[in-house]
């Protein structure tokens, strides 16, 4: 995940919790409904080309790239030795890693068909700023997901994570819930598609 706005924030963020890889049936059952509406929604754009801005330790950017395989993908986060040790071991013919801010991203106007924030935006100081710039490089669709509020923070209480920040994980610094999600998104776009697998929102939007 990408933490950006301030230079004092400018450092990779996210959670140390493995929700890919736990083996928590729960997770795992919550984990597999989130990969398979992302699918659903990155297969109505269907683009040739994919930017993944946020995209941490490239879990999400490496599984587009195997489905997309005719499609550029590229991974976007920022500058960390822990990050590009996990680029290093995906790799694809049509997959690239790139280090770089969110909120200046070091790409052509127009130059992605599709250009995806996935369970980013919540840790950005300014989401608007990195929307901003993902609109300018993308010429067909955004694709984006932020947790569900208030029932992430709910979920975490019930599992006893987090109670002394009221079950905000570390690292969020927005909060949406689905309907402020879409009202945020639809300034960019007209909105093609909007889901909620417990406990996301997403949203794909088409560029004007």
């Amino acid at each position: 995940m990408t933490a950006q706005g301030t230079p004092a924030l400018a450092i990779p963020t996210g959670n140390s919790f493995d929700k890919y890889g736990s083996q928590n049936r729960l997770i795992r059952r919550l984990m597999r409904d989130f990969q398979d509406t992302l699918d659903e929604l990155i297969g109505q754009a269907n683009p040739g080309s994919v930017l993944d801005v946020g995209c941490g330790e490239g879990v999400v950017t490496e599984r587009w790239a195997e489905r997309l395989e005719h499609s550029r993908v590229v991974g976007l986060d920022l500058e960390d030795p822990g990050l590009r040790a996990h680029w290093v071991g995906r790799r694809r013919p049509n997959l690239e890693f790139v280090a770089g801010p969110a909120d200046g991203l070091p790409f052509a106007p127009r130059e992605f068909d599709l250009v995806a924030a996935v369970e980013s935006l919540e840790h950005v100081a300014e989401p608007r700023r990195v929307l901003d710039e993902m609109a300018r490089v993308a010429r067909g669709h955004l694709l984006v997901s932020v947790p569900r509020e208030p029932i992430w923070r709910a979920l975490n209480l019930a599992r006893g994570a987090y109670p002394g920040a009221l079950g905000n994980t570390p690292g969020h610094v927005n909060h949406w819930s689905r309907r402020a999600f879409v009202d945020l998104v639809t300034d960019y776009g007209a909105l093609v598609a909007v889901r909620s697998p417990l406990p996301w929102t997403m949203a794909l939007v088409r560029m004007p």
